[in-house]
């Protein structure tokens, strides 16, 4: 692997630097120089990709969500202490976020930019952040969110954004902000992944299971459909129902030490390139549906670990899967696993994004790591 670059962070402020050894003193505001190598041309690519090199953004920090901006030509990452901005073509770092700039909370479960460049941040505990050259604007439930915990977005193809909560979905208008709300209409009101077909169909991934909705009409499916695999490696079943208080709400995937299972809790959901239903499971493994029926892939088939965090679609129809062991790639024939040991920060990879060069962004405990040819 190449060098490595640090971000530096505290757990009390984002004062987060891109530098080329150790932490300094320089203004955060101020892009840096960029370096020498960008890493846009693929001439010679030879097997999958490699680590080429990662970013730490501290030892307790957590990166929870990534979103890339074609425009700006930038990646957008969120963290459990802020969110920064990182250019595409040298990695330099371009902007921090917290508190002090205009979020509402400094921890960022989730991360979309629309087609008008506004950024929408999705936060814990603090609603909705967004932002667009310089300007702020923080949604909470006193102006039609769902909740204040956000957990993800998706946006139809004729406009309307969806919002996944921990007390259910919202369909906004992004430019008069006129929010409906959708509870009883999903299968579980604890709302993780979104994500819309070429029908402009939405889907939802729950805590309970997925939700698609065409308009009119809601179908729901669960494990006792087909999603989530067997619990073949007899885990103990997960306390954390999703139906309980946010004061005991958990989502702690050990029990004393042991991984558990919870096949209907949906961390994330991706519509594939070729329009199947892609959902990854809590300890049930990566779900597929094809329309009909389900179809599981789990550490049996090659995956890296049965919880699967996070989904990304690459070219060529390669499919990633952050899981709590590691990176997989999967090509529909072949798998490929990727861990600390190769380079990643960390094992549990709770965000994944691709880049226009097809660079993949892995957002881990520690920072990000960056994957290419």
């Amino acid at each position: 692997m190449g060098w490595r670059g640090t971000i530096c962070a505290t757990a009390s402020s984002m004062s987060l630097l891109l530098l080329l050894g150790a932490c300094g003193d320089r203004d955060p505001d101020k892009t840096q120089t960029p370096r020498n190598f960008v890493g846009t041309v693929h001439a010679a690519q030879s097997g999958p990709p490699k680590v080429l090199d990662s970013f730490v953004v501290g030892a307790e920090v957590y990166v929870r969500s990534l979103a890339v901006d074609q425009a700006a030509n930038s990646l957008w990452v969120g963290t459990s202490t802020g969110v920064l901005e990182i250019g595409l073509d040298g990695q330099e770092l371009r902007n921090t976020f917290t508190r002090d700039h205009g979020l509402a909370n400094e921890y960022v479960f989730a991360i979309h930019v629309d087609a008008t460049g506004h950024k929408w941040f999705g936060t814990n505990a603090g609603g909705v952040s967004r932002y667009r050259d310089g300007d702020w604007r923080v949604l909470f439930p006193m102006h039609g969110l769902a909740d204040y915990w956000v957990y993800s977005f998706a946006q139809q193809a004729k406009g309307p954004l969806w919002i996944g909560t921990w007390a259910g979905a919202n369909r906004v208008d992004p430019e008069s902000l006129q929010f409906e709300t959708f509870v009883e209409e999903l299968v579980n009101e604890w709302v993780y992944g979104i994500d819309v077909d070429a029908q402009d169909r939405v889907w939802f991934g729950t805590e309970g299971g997925v939700s698609m909705f065409d308009g009119s009409r809601w179908q729901h499916w669960t494990h006792a459909q087909g999603l989530g695999a067997p619990n073949v490696q007899q885990r103990p079943a997960s306390p954390n129902t999703g139906l309980g208080t946010r004061s005991r709400h958990d989502v702690s995937v050990l029990l004393q030490g042991i991984e558990t299972y919870n096949p209907s809790y949906v961390f994330s959901l991706i519509v594939g390139p070729d329009e199947r239903i892609w959902a990854g499971t809590w300890g049930g493994g990566v779900a597929s549906f094809d329309g009909q029926s389900w179809r599981n892939y789990t550490t049996e088939d090659g995956l890296a670990g049965n919880i699967v965090y996070s989904i990304a679609a690459g070219a060529g129809g390669v499919l990633w899967f952050g899981t709590n062991h590691g990176l997989s790639r999967y090509d529909g024939e072949k798998w490929v696993n990727y861990a600390h040991r190769d380079g990643l920060l960390d094992d549990n990879v709770y965000a994944l994004a691709i880049a226009p060069d097809g660079d993949i962004w892995v957002g881990t405990k520690r920072g990000v790591a960056r994957l290419g040819y």
